[in-house]
């Protein structure tokens, strides 16, 4: 029951309280490019969230080996590695089986390698100490933790492909249209977001 808990506690805090993209501004470069239309940034958002799962299990098996060898010093570079061998295998899937949804992502599909929301995760598993754990809870929580943090993400994109749909059809004045508004509005969701921070 305890460890239920502490799952529990570990997504709705990756998803609502910590919101990768709301609460601590990483990754908004994918946030701005992929939101105007919701086809992509739901393909966006999946794809983060499968990277961000697979990626962060991969690398806490790599750091473990990393610490039996007495190699922790290669982390990074180990942790980036991984990410672009995933990100380039993800690329040639899509390319191979969905080509709507490649060309759609277009040239934020490749910039997943340096998506600085997947590389905090990843370090956030060693930083809370889920590598410090027996490899079998402590795999389960980076899991969870990583698959929580891509839907969070996922969540963020969504609404906002919700706000900049109503872009073209609301009276917005000439200044603030295009990414003004979008920042206006992505602060504006992120203040909503802080309503969370109690729970």
């Amino acid at each position: 029951m305890a460890i239920f808990a502490a799952i529990l506690g570990i997504v709705v805090a990756s998803v609502l309280t910590s919101n990768i993209v709301f609460s601590q501004s990483v990754g908004i470069c994918p946030l701005l490019g992929v939101s105007k239309k919701m086809d992509s940034a739901v393909g966006m958002g999946l794809a983060v969230t499968f990277v961000n799962t697979l990626a962060s299990v991969v690398c806490f098996l790599l750091y473990k080996l990393l610490i039996v060898w007495d190699l922790e010093y290669l982390d990074i570079l180990t942790f980036i590695l991984v990410i672009a061998a995933l990100v380039q295998a993800l690329d040639i899937v899509l390319k191979k089986f969905s080509p709507t949804l490649y060309s759609a992502l277009g040239v934020y599909l490749p910039l997943i390698t340096t998506n600085c929301a997947i590389f905090l995760t990843v370090n956030m598993m060693v930083s809370e100490g889920y590598v410090a754990m027996g490899t079998g809870l402590g795999l389960l929580y980076t899991a969870f933790y990583a698959f929580a943090v891509g839907i969070g993400f996922l969540l963020a994109l969504v609404l906002m492909a919700g706000v900049r749909g109503r872009d073209e059809i609301a009276l917005i004045p000439k200044p603030f249209r295009g990414f003004p508004i979008a920042l206006i509005a992505a602060g504006l969701i992120a203040l909503a977001f802080s309503g969370f921070l109690g729970i």
